[in-house]
């Protein structure tokens, strides 16, 4: 169905008068109100995939858990991203598959037995439907609805909100929607005739490397994310999808041209700027699992080219001089950006390592628009700083993601963290307290946005728009080993909580990108969504009267409770 039409909108107030005729909360497997044995039974015929019982990542450590599991798989892989994606229960965190009890016991499973002697389910979901097809989904979507459950949408589970696991939830897995078609004349829904992309539309499950390899194999460039196991048409592209290419391309939603969804009602749209607009204006940056379930997104594509990377490191005996290092980096970063370097790079007390690249940029150019930092890192050397800068060439962007980003690790490790935005203007002022703050931290940053990025109108889409004044976006985060008490992961958390308190006081005006993000930043509304809440509150009841879609520190997660299972407004 192209529109969202009068028969939809009379069918959306049926259902949510029974909504509310309901007792406002969503049922969890722990509740006399979960569906029974006949009851999924009956879902089971109408999928097209044996319903799955998610486990947590280490079960298989547990033979009573699980008897056919691998303890030896688990410990060898744990850090693979894609291989954790590729299970419906694990997450990229682990302790995103934890569940802390009031009384601060934790229920969870560890690949050392010897910590709890048991697994426990934690946050996992306990059941759920494997979709392979929009009807899939449209019958989980459904199920879920009539029964009142705690819905949970997953894919990959690259998510530091936590908003891939729920404790007794139900969960609709989509990570196997792994279709991928192309269309060099792709014409959106209702769009002219004449309004056409070289594009190409990815399911819901389809991972950035393998849409990369793909796109390559069709000669093709594409913007994405930086990790071969992230969603390519989920949390990435909903919180506004920054990518390395961003500074010359944009962002993901930049590039978005249209994308399919299932509603609470089981309909299935096909929105963009033309049909159903707001709908699609809310999808591009306004918070995953908050609408709808989207079942493919459309981007263009662009021709592919050869790129200039830009590989610097600097060894620091001197704290002073590792602050006025990192604080001319910040301070160089619109340059960077406005030049079309793009990338990422980690700093510490001791190091600063970052490598950027610029898409069909010349050897000289790079050379030109490089050379000012590289002399400025090299004029410290007296005071205790060592620096190497190397300028490389690739033959394609593809090359360049195979070569650093295609094995790098991405999971395993119980985290959180805290990002910011870093606008033109605070760089240009408060590069030196925020480097402090950076160095001690041992932070890690994205020059994902600058460029293009700031040349978009900040409300073409419903991305937040701290967005279209950022040039940098630095992260801060804490880890801490399996089998930590709830008591001193709490000890981390608070200090945790004045590391996001002091940057939030140095960026009043900046935002925090909601895909790397923590539940403990500051005003949550305005620093994930900024000026476009409202409206996508509006939106957000408009498309889901039903609230069937609610997650932490989503758009509407304030009319629930705590546990986000029981409206706590009406």
């Amino acid at each position: 169905m192209k529109v969202f039409t009068t028969f939809s909108l009379l069918l959306t107030c049926r259902l949510a008068t029974a909504w509310r005729s309901h007792r406002g909360c969503l049922c969890t497997s722990d509740q006399s109100c979960w569906p029974n044995a006949s009851e999924f039974s009956q879902l089971q015929t109408q999928v097209s995939q044996p319903l799955v019982y998610p486990s947590p990542t280490a079960s298989a450590c547990y033979p009573t858990s699980d008897p056919s599991g691998n303890c030896t798989e688990v410990i060898e892989q744990r850090t693979n991203g894609t291989w954790r994606s590729s299970m419906p229960g694990s997450m990229e965190a682990p302790n995103l598959e934890t569940f802390v009890f009031k009384n601060g016991t934790i229920d969870a499973c560890y690949p050392n037995t010897t910590i709890t002697g048991t697994c426990g389910q934690g946050r996992v979901p306990v059941i759920g439907v494997d979709a392979r097809s929009v009807a899939d989904i449209q019958a989980g979507v459904k199920f879920a609805v009539k029964h009142h459950l705690k819905l949970v949408i997953k894919n990959t589970g690259h998510d530091y909100l936590g908003r891939s696991a729920a404790r007794g939830s139900f969960v609709v897995w989509t990570h196997n929607m792994k279709n991928i078609t192309f269309n060099p004349t792709f014409v959106a829904q209702g769009a002219p005739e004449n309004e056409t992309y070289d594009a190409v539309t990815l399911g819901a499950g389809v991972q950035w490397g393998e849409a990369y390899a793909a796109v390559n194999q069709s000669r093709r460039t594409i913007v994405g994310g930086s990790a071969a196991s992230i969603g390519a048409a989920g949390g990435w592209l909903a919180g506004g999808g920054h990518s390395a290419l961003s500074p010359t391309y944009g962002l993901g939603v930049d590039n978005a041209i249209e994308i399919s969804v299932v509603l609470s009602t089981g309909e299935h749209l096909t929105v963009n700027n033309y049909q159903n607009p707001d709908l699609f204006w809310a999808l591009r940056g306004g918070g995953g699992s908050t609408y709808g379930i989207v079942t493919s997104v459309t981007y263009r594509t662009y021709p592919p080219v050869p790129a200039q990377k830009y590989l610097f490191r600097a060894n620091v005996t001197n704290s002073s001089a590792m602050q006025e290092l990192v604080g001319e980096l910040l301070r160089s970063q619109p340059q960077f950006t406005d030049d079309g370097w793009g990338g990422y790079g980690s700093m510490n007390n001791h190091t600063l390592f970052f490598f950027y690249a610029a898409p069909n940029m010349t050897r000289e150019t790079a050379n030109a628009t490089t050379q000012a930092f590289t002399n400025y890192a090299r004029s410290l050397e007296p005071y205790g700083i060592t620096s190497t800068a190397m300028l490389l060439s690739v033959p394609s962007w593809y090359d360049f993601f195979e070569e650093v980003f295609a094995t790098v690790a991405s999971g395993g490790a119980n985290t959180m963290v805290t990002s910011r935005l870093l606008s033109r203007g605070t760089v240009a002022t408060e590069y030196a307290a925020i480097a402090e703050v950076l160095i001690s931290c041992g932070a890690v940053f994205g020059t994902v946005a600058g460029g293009k990025v700031n040349q978009i109108d900040p409300d073409s889409a419903g991305l937040n728009p701290s967005w279209r004044n950022a040039v940098v976006e630095t992260l801060c985060k804490i880890t801490w080993e399996d089998g930590a008490s709830s008591t001193e992961i709490q000890r981390m958390v608070d200090e945790f909580k004045e590391v996001i308190a002091v940057m939030h006081a140095l960026t009043p005006l900046d935002g925090s990108y909601f895909g790397e993000a923590s539940l403990f930043e500051i005003d949550w509304k305005k620093t994930f969504f900024g000026s476009h809440y409202s409206t996508l509150k509006s939106i957000k009841d408009k498309y889901d009267p039903l609230n069937i879609f609610v997650v932490a520190e989503g758009v509407g997660s304030e009319d629930w409770n705590k546990e986000l299972t029981c409206r706590s407004r009406t």
